[in-house]
């Protein structure tokens, strides 16, 4: 999404239902193309679970199971307008067990790290998208080829998959956790590779501070790997859910340093560029929240440690929704967190996290139309809600004890 040009982004909607007809289309077409198109050809199907793709080609793949599935219920959660059917929809989850593929001659395709057997088949279940209503709208199937093939020897490990490659918050809870999910199942297996994004100073960080070997090698849009063996471990939050080993095992491999230097009352700003998910009306309130001893802050002008020392130590939180409050994540149990959100998109993915390590979480949806059942309609709309409604909403919340 933020790959599309500012003046397109109102469009939004309307183009991914048009990216999701013209993969389902292609694929119609490019998958009869196999035959000519080699080891480059598209994958000729797909299986909805891993166990399939076992099934189908056991001398090829193999599944090496994890921890249990998980039940998550919660809620409800605080806010206004009360129960918003956002949160009311996310309050309980269950996710699937987890589990590692291993996979000989394996192809990982793409940024999204689509992981293609052997046979031609599209493990559609590791290789889940945005938005998708099934494995034939993947946009593997956008193009009549795959990426030119790049063979890397050895056992090759991925801790890829959608929105990765330039998201704080999904690099977080979907490639790094994988790697969680991939050392519960294998322990002791060693690896030539690592496909995962690294091209950002925040990426590199975390994985020397989560411990993940290297070399790394980077997800391409042009780039299709095969590996001798490779090894897929399933994805850990693929609907947003922030289970509680994900969050746990974060916690455990990412502490914080033992600062007690830093703000306690944080608002984290998303600056003043329209069409950013900004807050509107940032500049009257500041002074409000200055005289309660807040401190403005942009995480992403911190180093990863400075954010999780910075989060561990804070008391209140304020701020537009954004992948900023990921480091909700490092924050001790009973933190206060105001969320503001536009009333075109309301997104559970930080509450998910709030509840999972036991933060007193609170959202404040500005008025307008709440558009119920499309809930990515506004994925970049600003925020406007009148000071006077925040500054209630925040003494209220901190006031509750």
């Amino acid at each position: 999404m933020s790959r599309i040009p500012p003046r397109l982004q109102p469009l939004w909607p309307l183009l991914k239902r048009l990216h999701r007809l013209l993969a389902h289309l292609g694929g119609v077409l490019f998958r009869r193309l196999g035959p000519v198109a080699g080891e480059r050809a598209v994958p000729r199907t797909a299986t909805e679970e891993s166990t399939a793709t076992v099934a189908g080609e056991p001398d090829a793949v193999t599944l090496h199971a994890g921890g249990p599935a998980e039940e998550l219920r919660r809620g409800p959660a605080v806010g206004s307008p009360p129960q918003h059917w956002v949160f009311v929809a996310g309050e309980r989850d269950t996710v699937p067990a987890r589990y590692t593929l291993e996979v000989t001659d394996g192809r990982l395709v793409g940024e999204w790290g689509a992981t293609v057997t052997p046979g031609g088949v599209l493990d559609y279940q590791s290789s889940g998208y945005f938005g998708l209503s099934g494995w034939r709208e993947h946009p593997v199937f956008l193009a009549p080829r795959l990426p030119p093939v790049e063979h890397v020897p050895g056992t090759v490990l991925s801790l890829t998959t959608r929105g990765t490659t330039g998201n704080y918050y999904h690099f977080l809870y979907d490639a790094l956790a994988r790697y969680g999910i991939f050392r519960e199942c294998l322990p002791d297996v060693s690896v030539d590779a690592v496909v995962v994004p690294h091209a950002a100073g925040y990426q590199r960080q975390l994985l020397e501070l989560a411990g993940v070997p290297g070399p790394h090698l980077q997800p391409r849009a042009d780039r299709t790997y095969r590996a001798d063996r490779l090894l897929v471990p399933s994805t850990p939050n693929q609907d947003l859910a922030a289970p509680h080993w994900v969050t746990n095992w974060l916690r455990e491999r990412l502490p914080p340093s033992g600062r007690t230097d830093t703000p306690r009352r944080l608002y984290l700003s998303r600056g003043q560029q329209p069409a950013s998910r900004r807050y509107v009306e940032e500049a009257a309130l500041w002074p409000r929240l200055e005289r309660r001893g807040f401190v403005s802050l942009d995480p992403g002008s911190l180093s990863v440690q400075e954010q999780i020392d910075t989060f561990a130590g804070a008391e209140v939180i304020l701020a537009p929704h954004g992948a900023g409050l990921t480091n909700l994540t490092f924050c001790r149990p009973g933190t206060k967190v105001l969320e503001l959100f536009a009333a075109t998109y309301v997104h559970l993915g930080l509450w998910t996290i709030a509840d999972a390590v036991g933060l007193d979480y609170r959202y404040l949806v500005a008025d307008g139309p709440s558009r119920e059942g499309r809930p990515m309609v506004g994925v970049l709309d600003d925020v406007s809600i009148p000071p006077e409604r925040v500054e209630a909403a925040l003494d209220d919340l901190m006031e509750d004890r």
